[in-house]
């Protein structure tokens, strides 16, 4: 039975399907679901639907293509005409190799995933794991970060569409690269989301940060959440996509005794028992409560993974000085330490930037560290400062280096946001297009708003509805050649190697030791038989390596010899290294 123009509807009384020109009736069959009265034609074909008997015609909330725009006719899809190239590809699953994030229309001068894929072998080279997009289904505009989506089954025009994101996944699994998609379950966009003239998608009145929330628990919600459930199945069934980041899961309002996120683990898992392919699910959550990675016999969600922002505010206060808004707290080299020891910082103690307690502690004997995604830089990190300046405008050569160190040699799942390999100097802002006026400067005044908490200048906020926002934001690939800029793409390949050859930088295991000195501002991870160093401070230290000295596998300029005894090293002012030990200090075997 051709099923291609079914469509859920219960607010309509009447639904008509524009076909070729044409309205044909459609009868309910019952649920709130309309299909055509009569047989369709086959092939492809642009339609959309007429609620009530009146106005343009709508497109279909399960669209797979919008050649005209979010407000346009939707087109047909067949993702089975591609010929997929891939049988040999084995994801290694969320193993803790890093994870490269990606924005399509940002990452090349082109911004298309025919581009992108032009430049996979670049990070087949580099030595990353993944590759994770931001969203790319249909949004508002020609130019997005991709978070405004209002059409979740479709795949944004300008980026090539459907069937130039099938080629994109097959160019990185024939690279080894797996691929993760960025998809936001939580909201709306404000322009082209018709979702609530066909049925309950949204609950009036119990908004989150980004408007009316999606209805997960209430009246007509068994749909609403099988629409969910079913696009996070397409993205990985029809486009082979081999994880998939949900976009802020803390924002969901859901009430039921089975969470959403325990429904979408349960039925990934499921198509990865069918499919013969390792398949998961990470989420973006700033709840810190490990319930999310939880296995779900005992109750948790059965996520394989979660972010870890604090994470990335303890290195970027640290490396930074920056210590208002949500840095107030990780300003100590303490608060890194904590992050690297226990996962959290913020495990049921007080958070100033909130007001209250927060978070509970990772437990450390149903939890790996792998399934803790970090960063030191990311989109939100960067595109949500005032320039969207990343931290290469901040701090110098070595200082970055110790970023790469701190997050590449890490117990967790490290991730990159894409240029940081190269220390791009180009910003990464904050940029819509919408057509709409009114709405454009909507955007653009609730941004200064954003801005106030962090005490940030209102006059270095660029307009996000300049289409110099947007191009500016592009990645400079010409930097990656010269200078130090081709220096610090070594200094990654070098420690993504190191990740992935050592042993000991590859395990699952927690830190066998964390230790530092708050005044002199040093702090010393060890990992097996591999010590990793940091002096943060501005003067040269010495730092107790937890052993004997053994090899330097990796340090900054300048690192002095080892102590008399062999059991610390001398590191500059902003130095980091990575040590393989001769012999381990006997009280920490």
């Amino acid at each position: 039975m051709d099923t291609r123009f079914d469509v859920w509807a219960p607010r309509a009384r009447t639904v008509e399907l524009a076909l070729g020109g044409d309205l044909l009736p459609m009868e309910d069959r019952g649920g709130g679901w309309w299909r055509p009265a009569a047989a369709v034609p086959a092939g492809e074909a642009d339609y959309g639907y007429v609620l009530d008997g009146g106005g343009t015609p709508l497109p279909d909330p399960r669209s797979r293509r919008q050649p005209d725009g979010v407000h346009g006719l939707s087109r047909t899809f067949d993702p089975s005409g591609h010929q997929w190239q891939d049988s040999g590809w084995v994801s290694p699953g969320l193993a803790g190799g890093a994870i490269y994030e990606m924005h399509v229309g940002t990452f090349t001068p082109e911004g298309t995933l025919d581009a992108a894929a032009a430049r996979l072998g670049y990070l087949a080279d580099l030595g990353v794991q993944h590759v994770e997009l931001l969203p790319v289904n249909g949004f508002n505009g020609v130019h997005n970060w991709g978070y405004d989506g209002v059409l979740w089954y479709t795949v944004h025009e300008a980026y090539g569409g459907p069937a130039a994101y099938q080629r994109f996944v097959d160019a990185a699994h024939r690279h080894g690269l797996g691929v993760v998609q960025d998809v936001v379950y939580n909201h709306l966009g404000p322009s082209g989301n018709y979702l609530p003239r066909f049925g309950p998608y949204l609950v009036e009145g119990n908004a989150n940060t980004w408007g009316d929330a999606v209805n997960l628990d209430k009246e007509g919600s068994d749909e609403v959440r099988a629409y969910i459930v079913e696009n996070a199945l397409m993205w990985m069934r029809d486009y082979h996509v081999d994880g998939l980041r949900l976009d802020a899961v803390h924002a969901f309002r859901d009430e039921r005794a089975v969470h959403l996120l325990e429904e979408l683990a349960a039925a990934t898992d499921e198509l990865s028992a069918r499919s013969g392919r390792p398949l998961f699910l990470v989420a973006e959550s700033d709840l810190n409560n490990d319930r999310l990675i939880h296995p779900r016999d005992i109750n948790g969600h059965g996520l394989a993974g979660q972010w870890s922002d604090d994470f990335h505010h303890a290195v970027h206060s640290n490396l930074t000085g920056e210590d208002g808004g949500y840095y107030t707290d990780f300003a100590s080299v303490g608060a890194l330490a904590k992050v690297l020891r226990d996962g959290f910082f913020h495990d049921g103690s007080y958070s100033s930037f909130r007001g209250r307690h927060h978070g509970r502690p990772v437990n450390h004997a149903r939890v790996e560290p792998r399934q803790l995604v970090v960063c030191t830089q990311n989109h939100d990190q960067i595109g949500n400062r005032a320039a969207g300046d990343r931290i290469t405008a901040t701090l110098g050569f070595d200082q970055l280096v110790q970023a790469a160190v701190l997050n590449l040699t890490s117990p967790f799942t490290p991730m990159l946001f894409m240029g940081e390999e190269f220390a791009a100097s180009t910003p990464w802002a904050f940029f819509t297009s919408h057509p709409e006026p009114e709405l454009g400067k909507a955007t653009a005044e609730g941004r200064l708003l954003e801005f106030e908490r962090m005490g940030w200048d209102p006059d270095q906020v660029p307009d996000p509805q300049d289409p110099q926002t947007f191009e500016r934001s592009k990645l400079n690939w010409s930097e990656a050649e010269h200078g130090d800029h081709a220096r610090m793409l070594e200094v990654y390949r070098r420690l993504l190697k190191l990740r992935a050859t050592e042993p000991d930088l590859a395990a699952t295991r927690w830190p066998d030791a964390v230790e530092h000195h708050e005044q002199e501002r040093w702090l010393s991870l060890r990992r097996g038989s591999l010590a990793i160093l940091a002096n943060l401070s501005g003067d040269e230290r010495k730092v107790p390596l937890g052993g004997t000295a053994g090899e330097v596998l990796f340090g900054t300029e300048g690192i002095g010899h080892p102590g008399p005894d062999g059991t610390d090293l001398v590191l500059p002012p902003a130095g980091a290294a990575v040590v393989r030990l001769g012999r381990v200090r006997p009280d920490q075997d």
